[in-house]
């Protein structure tokens, strides 16, 4: 799961994207990265970190011309290591090629495979850059007919913003898996994964881009053209972008986050009431479900934990180490709020459970007498393969124990889940949603090797 944005036509491209990705800082906190384009050289500036770590007044001021795209990462594919951070920049044939990808192909090994016994030599272990390899060896004809033969023959997750030369170029995989929309500001156009980027550079959102459809935007022009789709190609928005992913002031797969989190709060408290004292959220990600679980029950609502804002999102940390540090700096509970009470606590998803456990003991600690958790998605039990960091089912804790041993291991009074039916009945468009991680039934077939170190051959 990464954010990307691009922007093309405008004097302040580079500053344009810096800001559209401290939008979309959600999305991924391990790099951040912008190329830049002055129709003579491409300028590149990326680093370690956060959005605001990665840039400062010299380097956006090198980040030159008109067009734009930008990047900021949660590895997927390969190590989180300098090589990795995107935009991944290549020059071919005098010509300059930047990538920004979010998502993850299915189909890595078996290109990467072909081309490195065509001659290929790679730099880093990423999925993206074999898209990049397959460009260089592709140029035939127009660059819409070039860049249409080469995705054509991706398979998995992608939502791509590419740099080429003065040209941005937007694509969405056939499946739609992950979010890409388009916006306008100033007479020139933005791509964003998603809309609340262009709500902070004050952008007009247009529409999101269809699935398998591929936009070239040159200067104030813009060709759409759409990617090949086979019988089995169906809808596939990746249903756990509404639960956690995006952000609650975004408008995704044609639907508001922040409503579709309430309505899942509301849908569970029907499934799963319980008599309690106050719903309480454990935030962010759950505030929203929680609300809709308070309303819908009518119990009141109250924040019995307050959540230290200069600590990322603890999910996407890419160790346990860091997972663990981050859950004991980040939330701490309010002991008068909680001191004797039978509490509710409404959470997005269980994925290890060691993060639910260590919650829960802290609640205990404060003084909660009964803790009863309920989760606004049905048990996480298969890995994701479409660009989400879920681990193999080993340590997916639902695909090892039922419920009331999860209940038990995270030491909760009682535990329920969100039905299937329930998640999928308010959904504005039930049937085009991937529920793979709940479900083991993937619309793409699973890669062979479905390691997330599997280009680099030694883990």
């Amino acid at each position: 799961m990464c954010g990307i944005i691009g922007v093309t036509h405008h004097k302040d491209a580079a500053q344009i994207a810096y800001s559209g990705l401290y939008a979309l800082q959600h999305r991924g906190e391990e790099s951040a990265g912008i190329a830049s384009y002055d129709n003579k050289d491409i300028h590149l500036v990326k680093s370690p970190g956060l959005v605001a770590d990665a840039f400062d007044d010299r380097a956006l001021k090198e980040l030159k011309g008109s067009t734009a795209i930008g990047h900021c990462r949660y590895s997927t594919t390969g190590s989180s290591n300098y090589k990795n951070i995107q935009p991944f920049l290549v020059t071919h044939r005098g010509k300059h090629i930047a990538i920004a990808h979010n998502g993850n192909l299915t189909n890595t090994e078996a290109l990467y495979k072909k081309l490195e016994d065509e001659g290929a030599i790679f730099q880093t272990s990423m999925d993206s850059e074999v898209i990049i390899h397959l460009l260089a060896r592709a140029k035939n004809g127009s660059v819409e007919k070039w860049f249409l033969d080469v995705l054509s023959q991706l398979e998995g997750a992608f939502s791509l913003v590419f740099l080429y030369e003065n040209m941005i170029i937007g694509a969405r995989d056939p499946n739609g898996f992950r979010p890409l929309c388009l916006g306008k500001i100033d007479g020139s156009y933005i791509l964003a994964s998603e809309s609340c980027a262009l709500d902070l550079i004050g952008a007009e959102f247009i529409r999101e881009l269809e699935c398998g459809e591929v936009v070239f935007i040159s200067g104030t022009e813009i060709t759409s053209k759409f990617l090949p789709k086979t019988k089995e190609t169906k809808h596939s928005h990746c249903v756990f972008e509404n639960i956690y992913f995006a952000r609650p002031d975004s408008d995704i797969f044609n639907d508001n986050v922040y409503q579709v989190r309430k309505r899942l709060g509301a849908q569970l408290a029907k499934e799963a009431p319980v008599d309690a004292d106050f719903v309480m959220a454990i935030p962010d990600s759950g505030n929203y479900a929680a609300i809709g679980y308070a309303e819908e029950l009518g119990v009141p609502f109250e924040v019995g934990i307050i959540r230290n804002h200069y600590i990322g999102r603890t999910f996407i940390q890419p160790t346990q180490f860091l997972r663990d540090l981050r859950v004991k700096i980040k939330l701490n509970p309010i002991r008068d709020v909680l001191k004797g009470k039978k509490i509710i606590v409404v959470e997005d998803s269980i994925v290890r459970g060691t993060t639910s456990r260590s919650r829960v003991e802290s609640l205990r600690k404060a003084g909660a007498k009964e803790i009863h958790m309920r989760i606004s998605c049905p048990p996480i039990k298969s890995p994701c393969f479409y660009g989400i960091d879920f681990p193999d089912e080993k340590e997916l804790i639902a695909s090892n124990k039922e419920v009331d041993e999860i209940a038990k291991f995270i030491k909760v009074d009682s535990l329920k889940y969100l039905s299937l039916e329930g998640m999928l009945s308010v959904m504005k468009e039930s049937e085009g949603f991937c529920h793979a991680c709940f479900t083991g039934k993937y619309p793409v077939k699973p890669p062979r090797n479905k390691s997330k170190y599997l280009l680099e051959g030694t883990k």
